[in-house]
């Protein structure tokens, strides 16, 4: 069910929209829509041109080569989705927009969202895609012929009420599209609030006060207090406790050597690109504690 007035969350739409399924006898009409419907939840809502459109699996698709879970496979690795959302974007950003395209929801807590950002690292681009794709949840959640839609904004039984929160911080209305309609910018959304397994204010997409609706960012992103804290956390610190840091001088990997326990001190703004570069010197983080 919907937890709250759809119209005022912005999910009027999604919630009044049944699912859209490729069934044996649609109509050429029929097929076009879903291939419509698949470039829009796919790409994020964002124009696609008609040189960036998937060409060769449109023509497959249309001839029954293809399933929608295979057109989708296809679109989501295709150079279209990876010059916008990977070559271009950090990581952790690329991860949470998977999460929202190809399974309709937010990354469920930091162990997730180090899983796939370990998939990156061992297998690539194509796995990553292919790790939503063929999980069980994407068959439970569409099957082989149901177009992928959003569902993290509903509960059930089980759900986690922090990536509630979440999933309004990431699909701000039907408009929005996912490349040029966030104030982010291709910075992460969620991950400091990921790592911290902390809930965030739900703000309709759209309304008449100033820091509502679509204008709406969190202060921890635009205000700063005079310590270099967010103003709205109240100078809040972290405690961040590492292992299997690299030395960063190294030559080569045979020289790298590996450290004990390396224990940081972070402010809560700085959480997210601290993460990153903890990420790239081969860390684990054991840890996060409020200090």
């Amino acid at each position: 069910m919907v937890f709250g007035p759809a119209a005022q969350l912005g999910v009027a739409l999604f919630e009044e929209t049944s699912a859209i399924e490729l069934i044996p006898g649609r109509s050429d009409e029929d097929v076009e829509s879903i291939i419509r419907a698949v470039y829009r939840q796919v790409l994020g809502n964002a124009y696609v041109m008609e040189s960036e459109r998937a060409t060769v699996p449109e023509s497959q698709f249309k001839r029954g080569e293809l399933s929608v879970r295979e057109f989708v496979r296809a679109l989501a690795k295709s150079d279209a989705y990876r010059s916008r959302f990977f070559d271009t974007c950090p990581r952790y950003r690329f991860i949470e927009l998977n999460f929202k395209h190809l399974l309709g929801r937010t990354p469920d807590g930091l162990e997730e969202m180090r899983a796939h950002s370990t998939i990156l690292d061992t297998e690539g681009f194509d796995a990553e895609i292919d790790s939503y794709l063929d999980s069980d949840e994407y068959q439970t959640a569409y099957g082989e012929n149901i177009v992928p839609s959003y569902r993290g904004y509903k509960t059930w039984p089980g759900k986690n009420m922090v990536g509630f929160t979440h999933m309004f911080a990431m699909l701000r209305g039907a408009s929005s599209s996912d490349l040029k309609g966030s104030l982010s910018g291709i910075s992460p959304v969620l991950n400091k609030y990921v790592i911290l397994d902390s809930p965030l204010t739900v703000i309709p997409p759209s309304g008449g006060a100033v820091g509502d609706g679509w204008a709406y960012q969190d202060r921890s992103r635009s205000t700063k207090s005079p310590q270099g804290l967010a103003a709205g956390d109240e100078g809040k610190v972290f405690r961040i406790e590492v292992t299997g840091c690299r030395t960063s001088a190294a030559v080569n990997r045979i020289a790298r050597i590996r450290r004990s326990n390396q224990v940081y001190i972070v402010p809560f703004d700085r959480l997210s690109d601290e993460y990153q570069r903890i990420h790239k010197q081969g860390g684990v983080i054991a840890s996060i504690t409020p200090v």
